[in-house]
């Protein structure tokens, strides 16, 4: 046999030469004839090693420790084996062991450090670093190893400075200069980072680590087209490099490449099935392509992957949001904010599932969290701001919008909301501002064009009311405005712009409900249950007029019940309604679906909406159908456009029969009008005079108490005409904001009539406003939105009305007012009678006195007066469309017969 020593260097020679067969011939021949050589055993272990038999080398190598367990080489590489076997904790034993005794073996220290951190001990690892360092400290690996112990233990700071010591060494060390970007990355210095990451590949073009991680640099420089090339570059090198695809999924979705972004994280998933990052930015890209149930799917995967997995438990809750499921979604967040109670995201979420259910002041306190965290969190500010609007508290909203507008100026929603909040706040002029500077941003913004148009009429700007006007067809029938059907009542009398606006309303805010709630079966009950459904049961028109029909109610053959999500104002007005109904529910903090349930299990016969479309509506309770009949009445004057209201109750004066095809819901005609009154309404005996009020004691006074968005300036013409003929004359009005007053008054003047003959009237209680309706001689009507509450008002105090019939509900009010007072005269049919009347009225002293003298006598005689007249006419309407569902019949319009 050959010297053994010689035998050995020729093996070594030939697997430096990669001639591995041959090299393991030779070890076997060695071995046969020495099996107990040390240095055989190591070096035939080494080449199993290198052949990826790492149990054959952990053999191999434990028979060499066997013949000298004192060998720290030999310990050393049975614990290099260990490692590769991944038996970490074995593999660190051993190079303790290697090190007890040789303390100062710098390649068993390297390898114990390794070790360390992939147990996840990086304290530990970072001590035997540094004590290498002490033996080698000019050791780029050790620094660079030393650099990413210390990343792992976040601090990316002194990292830095070991890769920079690295690289004084080693300038041009690749793998060194990616791990420096990396430790710049984490201290979000990425312009630098991305320096180091381009060095590292202009060095090493393959190294796909760097061009990944340059990826994310680019990423978060907001350069996402750029970074997809990087990942590109590194997947073209690395197909199957799982974190290029899903950093790949993250740059697509940035680009809202949503259907590219899936593909590449199912990629990566298809590497790395069980990856929970992955699995939740795939939902992601799966909600963004609108396919909830699979990104709901997707997320409960990650969470059962990883139940603390923060991110994923909050975009499931948003998920749950998007498909109307607020409960879970709330339970989402919050169990987000059991693990991360700081998420200031998932606090705002929390807030907006919240508002959705209608807890708003644990909304408030949520959003209250998330500013706290984020001062600058616009978002929560904002929605924070309309929680504030929907409880009225109007200014506080307006605070929390201005301070997300001195944040971001250019937040367009939040520029809108304070246009809103303004305009609540009678700041009109203000708010035209912030809805000019939204649309200049976003020209097609859903509201701020609505809110202007509003804003505009309320300060009485004509110019551009007209211009707004000439826009709304378009905007309505070809834009995506979510334009109210309430504010286009003051711009058009056109049945069907009205008829597409409201439609196009409750598509886009109430979509129908999967499963409606309403019995199908036929019901029989001894009393037809009545729900009356407001937003106004306080100090509001609404409840002044409709308290008394509410008391009259036949309690043999109805019950009465009110349902309210309006504020509650601690009114009398409030109290006595209260005692009106048989039963009220204050459901200001349920949701609709809940309001809706609730309706549905008081098995409610007949819903009816007093609100409709103004403010503070809640016509998503109805879209759940939750009764077998639902009605429209009094509150809003147009159709509502939706398939779930069935009737609206009106007179054959307001809504003739043909104008049936402009409706969604059947016309119901009651006789004499439509209208009722508190035939009980008090009007203080108070002495009033002209001089208290600001009026000149002789002069002809002429009054319009309806709200200013009302007054249009061809009527305006008409009053400015009668003021320059009658001399002497005032033009009495309710009063307005101080822009609006300074418009109305530039508009006397430039029609030479002195400003100073309009006088604007305080807010007073009810019952001195209508005593102080004596203090006039004639109530001149508007168009094309005509006096409502205001005519009736005049009426019942005695206070003679011209009006002139309009095209639509909204301009015929007055007129079926006068018609039911007995007073048709006073009606006419264009704007040249209207003033030609009212000319004659003001000049005629003995004829205005005569309807006076009509009027004073009809408030005995006469149906609009009248309380349980009306009550009984409504009942039969009633009672009638139950009998047309009852026999299993579609809703039809009808009319009510007159009784006596």
């Amino acid at each position: 046999m050959h010297d053994p020593s010689q035998l050995l260097n020729q093996a070594a020679d030939l697997h430096r030469k990669g001639n591995l067969a041959a090299t393991e011939a030779l070890y076997s021949e060695l071995l046969k004839a020495q099996p107990a050589n040390f240095d055989a055993l190591q070096m035939f272990g080494f080449l199993r090693y290198d052949q990826g038999r790492f149990l054959e080398a952990l053999s191999l190598i434990g028979e060499a420790l066997k013949t000298n367990p004192h060998s720290p080489t030999a310990l050393m590489n049975y614990a290099v084996v260990l490692d590769a076997l991944r038996r970490c904790e074995e593999a660190l034993a051993y190079y303790d062991k290697a090190l007890e005794l040789k303390p100062d073996y710098a390649e068993a220290l390297f390898n114990r450090g390794i070790a360390l951190r992939n147990l996840n001990r990086p304290a530990e690892a970072l001590v035997t670093f540094d004590n290498l360092l002490a033996i080698t400290p000019a050791d780029v690996d050790v620094l660079n190893n030393r650099g990413s112990t210390l990343r792992s233990l976040n601090r990316s700071t002194e990292a830095l400075a070991s890769y920079d010591r690295a690289l004084a060494l080693k300038p041009n060390d690749a793998d060194v200069l990616n791990n420096r970007g990396n430790a710049l990355q984490d201290l979000e210095r990425s312009a630098e980072a991305l320096a180091s990451y381009d060095k590292a590949v202009a060095l090493r073009p393959d190294h796909v680590e760097a061009l990944n991680n340059r990826g994310s640099s680019l990423r978060s420089l907001n350069r996402p087209n750029e970074a997809l090339a990087s990942y590109d570059r590194a997947l073209a090198l690395k197909p199957d490099y799982a974190e290029a695809l899903y950093n790949r999924g993250n740059a697509l979705q940035e680009l809202k490449r949503s259907a590219e972004a899936l593909a590449s994280y199912d990629r990566a998933l298809a590497l790395k099935p069980n990856n929970a990052n992955v699995l939740n930015n795939r939902g992601s890209a799966l909600q963004n392509l609108k396919r909830s149930a699979e990104a709901l799917a997707s997320y409960d995967k990650a969470l059962a992957l990883k139940p603390d997995h923060v991110e994923a438990l909050n975009n499931r809750g948003l998920t749950l949001a998007g498909l109307g499921r607020h409960p879970e979604a709330l339970a989402s967040f919050e169990g987000a904010l059991a693990i991360k109670p700081d998420h200031a995201e998932a606090l705002y979420n929390r807030g907006n599932a919240l508002q959705a259910l209608k807890r708003s002041a644990e909304a408030l306190a949520s959003y209250d969290r998330a500013v706290a965290l984020e001062p600058n969190y616009v978002e929560a500010l904002n929605n924070r701001g309309l929680t504030l609007a929907g409880l009225g508290r109007y200014a506080e909203a307006l605070a929390n919008f201005e301070r997300a507008v001195a944040i971001m100026p250019d937040y367009v929603e939040a520029l809108s909301n304070r246009g809103a909040a303004l305009f609540d706040l009678y700041r009109n002029a203000e708010a035209l501002e912030s809805f000019d500077k939204v649309l200049a941003i976003a020209p097609d913004h859903q509201n701020a064009f609505e809110g202007m148009a509003a804003a505009a009429l309320a300060n009485c700007d004509w110019p551009r009311s007209e211009r707004i006007a000439g826009e709304l067809p378009s905007r309505i029938m070809e834009r995506n405005s979510a334009f109210s059907p309430f504010t286009l009542l003051g711009y058009s009398n056109d049945p069907l712009l009205q008829l597409e606006c409201a439609r196009r309303i409750i598509k886009g805010k109430m979509p129908a409900p999967t499963q409606p709630l309403g019995r199908g079966a036929i019901a029989h009950h001894d009393k037809l249950r009545v729900a009356y459904l407001s937003a106004d049961f306080r100090m509001h028109p609404v409840a002044f007029l409709m308290a008394e029909l509410f008391e009259l109610h036949d309690r043999a053959r109805f019950e009465i019940l009110g349902i309210s999500f309006g504020l509650n104002d601690h009114s009398g007005i409030r109290a006595r309604l209260i005692r009106a109904f048989d039963q009220f529910h204050d459901v200001r903090t349920k949701n609709d679906h809940d309001v809706a349930r609730l309706l549905n299990d008081l098995h409610v016969d007949i819903a009816v909406d007093l609100t409709g479309h103004t403010h503070g509506s809640r016509l998503g309770i109805l879209a759940h159908r939750p009764a077998p009949i639902q009605v429209s009445y009094m509150g809003y004057p147009g159709t509502i456009g939706a398939d779930f209201i069935d009737y609206v109750i009106v007179d054959s004066i307001v809504l003739p029969f043909d104008q049936q095809p402009y409706w969604a819901e059947k016309i119901v005609h009651l006789p004499d009008s439509y209208w009722v009154i508190d035939s009980n309404m008090h009007i203080s005996s108070r002495l009033l005079v002209r001089g208290a009020v600001g009026l000149p004691d002789r002069a002809f006074v002429f009054c319009c108490f309806n709200n200013n968005y009302k007054i249009t300036a061809p009527v305006f013409d008409v009053w400015m005409r009668l003021l320059r003929n009658i001399e002497g004359s005032v033009l009495w009005l309710l009063g307005a904001d101080a822009p609006a007053t300074v418009n109305l008054r530039h508009e006397a003047a430039a029609r030479n009539v002195d400003p100073a003959r309009l006088i604007f009237a305080d807010k007073l209680p009810m019952e001195e406003h209508l005593a102080r309706h004596r203090l006039a001689d004639l109530f001149l009507d508007t168009l094309p939105y005509n006096a409502h509450t205001t005519a009736s008002d005049a009426l019942w105090a005695g206070l003679p009305l011209v009006t002139c019939r309009g095209t639509s509900f909204a301009g015929r009010v007055a007129a079926s007012l006068l018609y039911a007072a007995g007073l048709p005269e006073l009606v006419t049919s264009d704007l040249v009678e209207y003033e030609a009347l009212a000319l004659r009225l003001a000049t005629d002293a003995e004829l205005l006195r005569g309807f006076r003298h009509r009027l004073e006598q009809n408030r005995s005689t006469h149906p609009l007066f009248d309380t349980d007249r009306f009550r009984r006419h409504i009942e039969s309407a009633y009672t009638t469309m139950w009998e047309i569902q009852q026999r299993g019949e579609s809703p039809r319009s009808f009319s009510v017969e007159p009784m006596t």
